[in-house]
């Protein structure tokens, strides 16, 4: 379950995801104050002792981040700045709270990258300051513009949805060769752990036939060496039998004259 300071800081986080979806203002402070007190919060819950698991943390560490990112971008004057800041931004991978569909934090990343690519739209499209004091003539002024400018402009807007387009094939390629990575590591290492085991077990057996080995050694020793004794024992009966017998022939039959 929970704790009360991880339950804090998901809301607080739903909360910035929230305001950094919305279309906010120049004054609008309320989003950098949050963010900076959702970056204490998170080191906090890093150091307590009921802190969720390492792939929660890195899921909540990635989307603070991407606030943080988001922020610095949007202070960035340049809109070539701006949308190649926004290129690098890393959104969370799973929704904050149940009800997403999405993670809102990809969301926001989404509207971002679109804002941007508008407004770098804006600029090629527009023609000297006018834009700037009078919306309504600028406007006028894109309505009336040349055959030759509108198709510049679908051309460009056909070139960036294909670096899109790229860019998430790129992305989408290297998450599923991280996927290959890590499912090779894993069978390596399952490899590696059986022939481990095969080898404990060959050592093993090895052990158990030398010590049969050795035992049967010594009772092979054992019975050569009663066998000897055995030996050595009946030569000299036979010996003994013998010389008696001698004897025993001579004295029974005298030589002759």
């Amino acid at each position: 379950m929970a704790s009360r300071l991880e339950i804090n800081f998901i809301r607080l986080l739903s909360r910035c995801e929230t305001i950094a979806s919305e279309k906010r203002g120049e004054t609008e402070w309320r989003l950098d104050k949050y963010v900076g007190a959702l970056d204490e919060m998170l080191l906090t819950l890093k150091k307590s002792s009921s802190k969720p698991t390492a792939e929660v943390l890195t899921e909540y560490t990635r989307k603070v981040d991407f606030l943080k990112g988001l922020l610095e971008a949007e202070k960035l004057s340049s809109t070539t700045e701006k949308a190649l800041a926004n290129q690098f931004l890393a959104p969370g991978r799973m929704p904050t709270i149940s009800n997403e569909r999405m993670p809102a934090t990809k969301t926001v990343h989404m509207q971002t990258k679109a804002r941007c690519t508008r407004e770098m739209r804006d600029e090629l499209l527009s023609t000297g300051t006018s834009g700037k004091g009078a919306p309504d003539t600028d406007l006028r002024q894109r309505r009336c513009l040349p055959l030759d400018e509108r198709q510049s402009a679908a051309e460009l807007d056909a070139v960036l949805q294909h670096h899109h387009n790229l860019q998430e094939k790129l992305a989408d390629d290297m998450l599923n060769l991280a996927r290959n990575l890590k499912n090779n590591t894993l069978a390596a290492q399952n490899i590696i752990k059986q022939d481990n085991q095969t080898l404990s077990q060959s050592m093993r057996q090895a052990d158990l036939n030398f010590e049969k080995l050795k035992t049967e050694s010594e009772r092979l020793e054992q019975h050569t060496k009663k066998s000897v004794n055995w030996l050595l024992w009946l030569m000299l009966i036979l010996v003994s039998f013998t010389f008696i017998s001698m004897i025993l022939f001579i004295r029974l039959f005298p030589r002759l004259r």
